[in-house]
């Protein structure tokens, strides 16, 4: 068994699989305690916000998602309209400030531990918080997740091919990779979507746009 498998966290069943794992820093941290509950109230959840920017070229991004992980321009404009009192009236930071509201998009954060099963069997980018046998990134195929370790099949130096687990508590960042097969899947899933909301009429309207309102 190798330290990869050694390594151990509490068991995934004790943990609530839709919740956050991911969390922010800094001032990204205190919007996004303000954020979170207000998406809720409105019917979807967060799924990260960004702070980047400096005195009047400031920039919040609140990137969010229905919980069947959909999201349309619609949505975000409605987004846009609630959350830009609620920030105006918490005042974050001083000067001006763009605020931008999006979907996650194809190659998607993963942030909650559901969202390693629904997207297992796709390739995904992962960065630890500590060295662990050397290094803190990894890129492999997702194989789910199991007794709270995201499993990854990867290659492994002089070792091949190999599926490791990797303990939330250690991940500190995960994407999915932009690949055909994502593309293709990420398709599929929004048409299923639209047409379930519509009752199969044809929606052309955009979807995955961001919304900016400038302060």
């Amino acid at each position: 068994m190798s330290a990869l498998e050694q390594v151990g966290m509490p068991d995934a069943r004790s943990q609530n699989l839709t919740e956050r794992f991911i969390r922010e820093t800094g001032l990204a941290l205190e919007i996004a305690a303000v954020v979170e509950p207000a998406l809720e109230d409105l019917g979807f959840r967060l799924v990260r916000v960004a702070h980047f920017g400096r005195g009047d070229r400031q920039t919040v991004q609140v990137m969010a998602e229905r919980p069947d992980g959909t999201i349309t321009i619609d949505d975000c404009e409605t987004i846009s309209r609630q959350l830009s009192p609620l920030l105006d009236a918490y005042d974050p930071m001083p000067g001006a400030y763009s605020l931008e509201v999006s979907s996650p998009g194809i190659d998607r954060p993963l942030v909650r531990p559901l969202d390693f099963e629904d997207w297992s069997g796709y390739e995904v980018k992962i960065e630890l918080s500590q060295l662990v046998e050397g290094r803190k990134r990894f890129r492999g195929l997702l194989e789910g997740l199991e007794d709270g370790e995201v499993r990854l099949e990867v290659d492994l130096d002089q070792i091949g091919r190999q599926v490791i687990g990797l303990p939330l508590d250690m991940i500190a960042d995960a994407r999915l990779v932009l690949t055909d097969d994502l593309v293709r899947e990420s398709l599929r899933r929004s048409k299923t979507d639209k047409d379930d909301r519509s009752g199969g009429e044809d929606d052309q309207r955009p979807r995955d746009r961001d919304v900016e309102k400038g302060h």
